[in-house]
């Protein structure tokens, strides 16, 4: 991926977007917490693409933003398209290519005409943002061959300092509809819980290979870790990162704030 230079005359979207790539990245900046936790979840999709998904797939990733996630499985060698609504991301993203096959579909996805079934769908925090979360489930799932693979990242409604709602809880989802789409943490309608995630899977004839929580409080800087994230050498919070991740119990599925799932469709 090539690492790009702002410019003065860039449009408000791309200034964001930029902002969030050098933290993420391009290294050039390292929000404790935040940085951590997007390497993080990004270890944690590039495992699943290299255990359940092979090389030369097509893939689709869904409301892929500045496109970081397909820039770099284009490179590893898989055939991504990207998408997102968000049209005036395209050339954006374009400036960061560097090798490897991609291509590009605006638009909602759930209007989009895709040339064909994919391999694999990355759907990395995005689900918190549809006012349907079981119809995009389904939806997704469609866009899948049989066979084909589902990686889904999102934060976990487990969490013990979770205070947003659970989807069940709406009477109406319909409500939501007006403020769906939004970016960021600001766009959370609601936090799925494992029950939930298990039972739109299922619905949507998908079997769960991998479901693991992830992002503890002292990783993800949440709790004012910050300080400590400074002065602990990174091998020590890597362990910490890596147990209470491998160790899904009841304590730690409380405790870590973000879950993948890998899903097979039947």
């Amino acid at each position: 991926m090539k690492t790009i230079q702002p410019s003065e005359s860039w449009p408000a979207l791309w200034k964001e977007c930029y902002e969030y790539d050098r933290q993420e990245i391009f290294g050039q900046v390292y929000n404790f917490g935040y940085s951590y936790g997007y390497w993080c979840s990004q270890k944690h999709i590039f495992d699943a693409f290299n255990q359940f998904v092979p090389l030369g797939a097509t893939v689709l990733d869904v409301a892929a933003a500045q496109g970081n996630y397909s820039l770099l499985l284009a490179e590893k060698g898989y055939q991504v398209v990207w998408n997102d609504i968000r049209e005036n991301l395209v050339e954006y993203v374009k400036m960061k290519y560097a090798t490897g096959k991609i291509d590009f579909v605006t638009g909602n996805v759930f209007k989009c005409n895709f040339p064909g079934k994919f391999d694999a769908i990355l759907c990395s925090e995005i689900v918190e943002h549809v006012a349907h979360p079981d119809q995009f489930i389904k939806h997704i799932s469609e866009l899948l061959r049989p066979g084909g693979v589902l990686v889904l990242a999102t934060p976990s409604g487990e969490y013990f300092r979770n205070s947003h709602p659970r989807f069940s809880d709406y009477a109406d989802p319909s409500d939501l509809e007006s403020r769906q789409f939004m970016p960021n943490s600001d766009g959370h309608l609601f936090l799925l819980y494992e029950d939930e995630i298990r039972r739109f899977f299922s619905e949507s004839g998908l079997k769960i290979r991998r479901l693991e929580f992830f992002l503890n409080p002292l990783t993800n800087g949440w709790i004012k870790t910050e300080k400590i994230l400074r002065i602990l050498p990174k091998k020590v919070v890597d362990f910490i990162e890596s147990f209470t991740a491998k160790h899904g119990g009841r304590f730690f599925k409380k405790l870590n704030n973000h879950v993948i799932v890998v899903a097979e469709k039947t």
